[in-house]
This record gives structure tokens, C-alpha cells and sequence, in this order.
């Protein structure tokens, strides 16, 4: 059993972790900017053990980019790379949507439909407050509630793996948009704000239109970075 010392070195090292990961969806570290562990651990006034660790867990998530002799480097993520993520995403929130066509809600013990707007309704919360973002064009915001509004929408369907997937698939996501967007003046119409249409329809059980819901999202969101990229 660990001590404290490694509890509280790794809760350093998530801490870290998060806070470097808000720095890059920020945009206040830029796609190819290097760092060191040292540089990383002076501006935190930490030691370099839990900020290796931090640094080696977000580039297992396809944020950074070891590179031995220098250190690390935000990834540079190309708009190809953004079109893979988009189809990835869509594989895994279908295969969510099929056990909703199934009869099968991983916290509904049996294929009752009364239990699921109650489920569900914390999940519109969060698409609320993320569509109230997206309609200001508050990047920042809307990136948090989303983050939290597909984690938390992913997690009733009672597959941890799949939903951790999902989750790094949308921060990669993200990652690469906002190099793209926080060029924009206003984003105000740019961002997608269709959260509480998605879980409305999933409510009613009508997967038909919460697969064009999302077909949409990815089609508006790839059209976006594609013209900002200039392709």
C-alpha cells in the first residue's frame, strides 16, 4: 500500500498534468513549443519527479511529444489528423448510440426507458451551460462544460474504457482546433451549440436523429478547420 508521499506525488502529478493541459487547449502553449522538465518544475516551484510523470502521461494522450535530447514539445496536430480524430469519435459515440437502440443503458439495470431523462438530465445541465458559452464564443468555457457534457453522457453507457477513449479522443480534438480557432476575432456562430438537442433526442430514445445531430457536429466542426487551415 503506498504511503503518503506517493499519494500526494501523485496528486501532484494530475495536478500538473491538468494545469499543462489547460495551458495547450488555452493556447498559451503552442503546437511545437519545447520545454524541459526543469523549465516545467522552476515555473511550478515543484521537484522533477512528479513533473516527468505529468509530462510523460500527456504524451501517452497524444499532447506532447518526447523527444529525448530536448525534452518535450507541444504535438502539432495537422488537419488530417483532425479528419482521423473527427471519424474515430464518431465510431465510438456510435457504438454508444447501438446500446441505446439495444434496449441497454449501462446504469439502467433493465431496458427501462422511464429512468433515462433522469439519468440524462445532469448531462443537459452541462449542455446548457456549454451552449451559453459556445453562443457568447467563449472558448475557454465551452471547452470545460463540453469536456465534462461528453465524459459524463459517456459514462451512463457503464463502459469505462469506452468512455476514457472518447475523452482523450475529444481533448485531441480540441488540442488541434484551438490552434485554428484562437485566431478567430469572433467565434461567435463558429461553435457547435446543439447539446441539449442531442440529449433531448436520446431521451426520447430516437437515435436517428441524435446520429444526424452529431453527423452534423462533426461535418459544421471539420468545415470550420478546414477553412481556417486554408484547405
Amino acid at each position: 500500500m503506498p504511503g503518503n508521499g506517493a499519494v500526494t506525488r501523485n496528486t501532484l502529478r494530475q495536478q500538473i498534468a491538468d494545469a499543462l493541459r489547460d495551458e495547450v487547449l488555452g493556447g498559451r502553449l503552442q503546437p511545437g513549443q519545447e520545454f524541459t522538465v526543469k523549465e516545467i518544475a522552476e515555473q511550478y516551484g515543484v521537484s522533477a519527479t512528479p513533473v516527468r510523470e505529468a509530462l510523460v502521461d500527456l504524451a501517452a494522450q497524444g499532447l506532447l511529444e518526447a523527444d529525448q535530447h530536448r525534452g518535450f514539445r507541444v504535438h502539432e496536430y495537422s488537419v488530417a489528423d483532425y479528419r482521423g480524430i473527427i471519424e474515430a469519435r464518431a465510431l465510438v459515440i456510435d457504438g454508444m448510440f447501438k446500446a441505446l437502440d439495444d434496449g441497454h443503458l449501462g446504469l439502467v439495470d433493465e431496458p427501462d426507458a422511464t429512468r433515462i431523462p433522469a439519468l440524462l438530465a445532469g448531462v443537459r445541465r452541462r449542455g446548457e451551460e456549454a451552449q451559453r458559452a459556445a453562443g457568447a464564443g467563449d472558448l475557454t468555457v465551452l471547452i470545460g462544460y463540453d469536456l465534462r457534457f461528453w465524459r459524463e453522457l459517456s459514462a451512463l453507457f457503464g463502459n469505462p474504457y469506452l468512455s476514457d477513449f472518447l475523452h482523450r479522443l475529444r481533448v485531441q480534438s480540441w488540442v488541434c482546433a484551438v490552434q485554428h480557432l484562437r485566431r478567430m476575432d469572433d467565434l461567435r456562430g463558429e461553435l457547435w451549440a446543439d447539446h441539449t438537442g442531442l440529449v433531448d433526442a436520446l431521451v426520447r430514445r430516437d437515435t436517428k436523429v441524435a446520429r444526424e445531430i452529431v453527423a452534423a457536429y462533426n461535418a459544421q466542426s471539420l468545415a470550420v478547420i478546414e477553412r481556417m487551415a486554408g484547405e
